[in-house]
């Protein structure tokens, strides 16, 4: 019986101090080398993303590619058999809204309803055949498959959920003001030149007694409650100057770079080093998390089971490795909402006689 060769003493030391090794033993060391996984067998390689194909087949038909003026803007997820299909609200933009389906046939489409509040928009694809995506009923468990199918054989990604269903908060918005901290009301010290606080014409010394008409009595409520606010969003204050209160509205505004001596601009830049993310990525009620790498362009499809049904739809990409998808269970509540908001909007009386065009 073979002994089992001991690696002498001297190589140990040469190794662990970093000195070169002598020519007649490279040829061990290469004996050694690691195989190297073919890029085809990465986890979105094209030899893994055909294993999940039969998938693909499964739910393609549920799957709209939407253009606006020719180019890709967003996936929808069909919900009913008379196209209508949920999609990215924030992507989707001014000009001509089509459809591009797994047949490689382009319909018209429109834009029916939508929610800021979780980003999904209603739309219709003016086509026939189209199969509603089936809901999974189950809850998401860390570390099961999740797989982002589109209108092609095989999926467009794979990947892995790392985060169960949780609250993701917007981005810090600001009115733009300074408090006086010595006290505990929220007294303005300073105003912070070009926020939306400046534009409303608030002054140092104001003092904010209500948000959105809800009192506040101290500093530290008024500051949580704006933290719920996003960019671009109004609030309501009541403003107390000297002996007279007054309302205005300010617009919040999440701030530029370099805009703030502290700019918290940094981590933003920071998650869009391994590619772009997606223009709204944050603020949803509750958001699944999973590693798959996406394009912005590929959110507002389904993020689905090794059934092939929808745990949720994709909602951002936010970093390089980190994507959001709205629960099944939250994008079925949205749906429910939008569909009752539309029967309203076309019930309402006209105030205008129609156009013939």
């Amino acid at each position: 019986m073979d002994r089992p060769r001991l690696i002498p003493l001297r190589l140990l030391l040469l190794l662990a101090l970093g000195v070169g090794i002598p020519p007649q033993l490279a040829g061990a060391q290469d004996d050694m080398a690691l195989p190297e996984l073919r890029r085809s067998r990465f986890r979105s390689g094209e030899a893994t993303l055909t294993a999940f194909a039969p998938l693909s087949e499964a739910t393609r038909s549920s799957i709209v590619k939407l253009n606006i003026d020719g180019a890709t803007v967003a996936l929808a997820t069909v919900v009913d058999t008379n196209g209508l299909a949920l999609t990215k609200a924030s992507e989707l933009k001014k000009g001509k809204l089509t459809g591009w389906l797994a047949t490689e046939k382009e319909v018209p489409a429109e834009l029916i309803a939508t929610d800021d509040e979780e980003d999904l928009a209603l739309v219709r694809v003016h086509t026939s055949g189209l199969k509603p995506i089936r809901w999974a009923s189950g809850d998401v468990a860390i570390g099961q498959w999740a797989i982002t199918p589109g209108v092609a054989a095989t999926p467009q990604a794979v990947g892995i959920i790392s985060a169960l269903p949780h609250r993701v908060r917007p981005s810090r918005a600001l009115i733009g003001v300074q408090f006086d901290y010595t006290g505990s009301k929220a007294q303005i010290k300073d105003i912070l030149p070009g926020f939306g606080a400046e534009k409303a014409g608030l002054k140092s010394g104001d003092l904010i007694v209500a948000v959105n008409a809800m009192a506040m009595t101290n500093r530290d409520q008024v500051i949580e409650t704006l933290r719920e606010l996003r960019d671009g969003q109004s609030v309501k204050l009541r403003i107390q100057r000297l002996e007279t209160q007054f309302t205005v509205e300010v617009r919040m505004m999440v701030p530029q770079p370099g805009q703030l001596a502290g700019d918290p601009s940094v981590q933003r830049r920071l998650s869009r080093v391994g590619g772009e993310v997606s223009k709204r990525a944050e603020g949803f009620q509750q958001a699944i998390e999973h590693d798959t790498v996406l394009q912005p362009w590929l959110c507002g499809g389904p993020l689905v089971d090794l059934d092939g049904k929808a745990i949720g739809i994709n909602i951002a990409r936010a970093s390089r490795v980190t994507t959001y998808a709205l629960p099944a269970k939250l994008a079925k509540q949205v749906l429910h909402d939008l569909k009752a908001k539309s029967k309203a909007a076309v019930s309402a009386p006209r105030s205008d006689p129609p156009r013939h065009l």
